[in-house]
């Protein structure tokens, strides 16, 4: 089995494991965006770049097409294990995301604007490993945002979280938590709230994640301070339907710098 027909049996099969039943109710309200996230994990090296001009002009315009869009791909900047490289792709419906690689395998533009990477030798592969979360927006921020640094090709920095919690209840009380007013918060913070994910198949469930964004690292230090401080925060955290016993059990925080083709 070649590697894009198991891509797209194992995001078929990933398709049984959602309830379909909610999709179709968000998807004829318009409502809430699917996420896939990947990581693409590499070496230093020449590959980097073929990996760059693949993304830029071949994989993104081909997801364009299909109504994917805008797509965020970035470099981490700090984390373990670099260099990796992020892709954030939207989708306005399950069934737009799972058949993607089988619309691509048929993309004639996509396959002859890609064929360097797609045939890259096994002595020279083009990446190492790809990691690929499936995750559906929170009903209190169902789309991704761009911040307005993106339109003006302006400098940014990225913040990707992610809170694992200790069971289903936790985690589900953690969701709960943002739409009790942690999203204004943020807000009164000064992020630019870019997405906020549920995930739904991926490592380390349960788990959510999120990304903020901020014109610099010294802007990022001061927002995460007018977050903690502010009172509407402190009552939050100290409410006891949140605080009577821990909700988040593990918290991994990425920094990410924008791409030259990223759209986010």
């Amino acid at each position: 089995m070649n590697r894009r027909t198991f891509l797209g049996s194992s995001l078929s099969a990933t398709a049984l494991a959602v309830d379909l039943s909610a999709q179709s109710q968000d998807s004829g309200k318009g409502g809430r965006e699917y996420y896939e996230l990947r990581r693409y994990h590499m070496e230093s090296g020449p590959q980097t770049k073929l990996v760059d001009t693949f993304m830029a002009e071949a994989l993104i315009p081909a997801l364009n097409r299909m109504g994917m869009t805008p797509i965020g791909a970035f470099n981490l900047y700090i984390g373990p294990e670099t260099p990796a490289l992020y892709l954030l792709i939207p989708a306005p419906s399950l069934d737009t995301l799972v058949n993607a690689e089988l619309k691509l395998a048929t993309d004639e533009e996509f396959q002859r604007r890609g064929a360097a990477f797609l045939s890259a030798p096994a002595k020279e592969p083009a990446y190492e490993r790809v990691e690929s979360s499936l995750m559906i927006a929170f009903e209190g921020h169902p789309k991704l945002q761009v911040p307005p640094a993106t339109a003006q090709k302006s400098a940014r920095v990225f913040q990707l979280r992610t809170y694992e919690s200790p069971s289903s209840a936790a985690h589900r009380r953690k969701v709960e938590m943002f739409h009790s007013g942690e999203f204004d918060i943020f807000g009164k913070a000064g992020f630019w709230q870019i997405f906020y994910g549920d995930t739904l198949i991926g490592p380390r469930l349960p788990n959510l994640t999120y990304m903020l964004s901020f014109p610099d690292l010294s802007e990022m230090n001061a927002k995460w301070q007018a977050f903690s401080s502010n009172p509407d925060w402190k009552k939050l955290v100290a409410s006891p339907r949140f605080s009577y016993e821990a909700i988040v059990s593990n918290i991994t925080s990425l920094i990410l710098n924008p791409t030259s083709y990223s759209q986010i």
